[in-house]
């Protein structure tokens, strides 16, 4: 694999315009084909945002939108073939999820043994830099297999989790996928971060590509095989050989980046541990439903998002130049607001145990209309 490439800035524009351009375009194909297989959000319990019934196939374009870009300006590269052997096996457990919805521990199986697989071909972390002293922190085998698996599983799972809003998980992933592409640009004399560069910018343009049609108020969602689909490639992508070769430790830069999706997850099973609920279970207590609890619009909740992520992008860029103390205030900065996100609307405390009442009244509503069936609610959306 020739890593010692030039980066081409017209290059990366193309595969960025080429993977925006088809994500756009198949859609409204997804839509029509989301139809014909069943795969329609219905609005039968209490957790969902929306109150009609909406199609949840528009992954297959942000799927198709990335592979055909990697598939004209990668497929020459070996990490980058396996990384999409691996993202077409994340998207296709997805895609059976969203028709079949299978039970969470299924889900985690699938993961496992997607995430193995990388594994046994290379794809791994392992060492990380170390900060406290001169080189590197090498993994034994044992280790280096832990924190891969658990690494891709981890970030896998974050874009799902915060795919509750419309239009959440389709920017957040393009701000973390355009802030590892930059990171990556500026440092191109680097072996292999051209690589990165362009992998990178095929998922944010795919991204960018899909959210017209994702953005509140949504025509489509991307489904389960979408946010896999999309959590596992900017986790797979990140461990790539030359990335995690160069002084932008794969960990590092990928953490912050995704500081928004990686702090809801784990204050997520930090609070059903609390509650003593299953830690793979699903609740409305994320930071943007606190925010929507606040009385603030989808549209706003997620623009708010937004820029929290945008602020711990730019610190993650001030790191990869190792200015640490501007990335440090910068992290302050967008803390300060998740202080705001997690306290009550009194202020007065981390709320990791409580009962939202209008959570309460929603779930009672949906007990009372249980005698209309998803069948009757589809057939009046049409």
């Amino acid at each position: 694999m020739d890593l010692n490439v030039d980066l081409n800035i017209y290059e990366i524009l193309a595969a960025f315009g080429l993977s925006a351009v088809i994500a756009f375009a198949f859609t409204p194909i997804s839509i029509k084909l989301a139809h014909l297989i069943g795969a329609i959000d219905v609005p039968k319990d209490w957790r969902r945002m929306h109150r009609r019934p909406i199609p949840r196939f528009g992954g297959l374009a942000i799927f198709t939108g990335v592979m055909v870009a990697l598939a004209v300006f990668q497929w020459d590269e070996p990490k980058i073939r396996i990384a999409m052997l691996g993202g077409a096996l994340m998207y296709l457990l997805g895609v059976v999820d969203d028709l079949k919805n299978l039970p969470a521990i299924v889900k985690l199986i699938g993961q496992t043994v997607i995430a193995i697989l990388m594994f046994s071909m290379n794809m791994r972390i392992s060492f990380i830099a170390n900060y406290l002293g001169e080189g590197r922190l090498h993994f034994n085998t044992a280790i280096c297999f832990v924190v891969t698996v658990l690494w891709i599983i981890g970030i896998t799972n974050t874009i799902n989790i915060i795919d509750g809003l419309d239009g959440l998980a389709a920017g957040i992933s393009a701000i973390a996928a355009l802030c590892i592409a930059y990171i990556a640009y500026i440092h191109g004399s680097i072996v292999g971060m051209p690589i990165v560069c362009l992998a990178m910018v095929t998922i944010a343009g795919s991204c960018i590509g899909f959210l017209p049609f994702n953005f509140s108020p949504a025509k489509t969602f991307m489904g389960d095989g979408g946010a896999l689909f999309l959590g596992f490639m900017i986790a797979i992508l990140s461990v790539v050989g030359p990335l995690k070769r160069s002084t932008i430790i794969a960990v590092v830069v990928p953490v912050v980046v995704l500081a928004i999706p990686i702090f809801d997850t784990s204050f997520a099973i930090l609070r059903r541990m609390v509650n003593r609920k299953p830690i793979m279970g699903a609740d409305k207590e994320h930071l943007h439903h606190r925010l929507m609890a606040y009385g603030y619009g989808q549209r706003r909740t997620v623009i708010m998002l937004y820029g929290i992520s945008a602020i711990m992008g730019m610190s993650a860029v001030l790191i990869s130049r190792e200015l640490y103390k501007d990335a440090v205030v910068l992290a302050l900065i967008a803390g300060a607001y998740l202080y705001v996100f997690l306290t009550d609307p009194n202020h007065k405390m981390p709320r990791i145990k409580a009962v939202n009442i209008a959570q309460e009244e929603k779930k009672a509503r949906f007990k009372n209309n249980e005698s209309k069936t998803s069948e009757e609610v589809i057939e009046k959306d049409k």
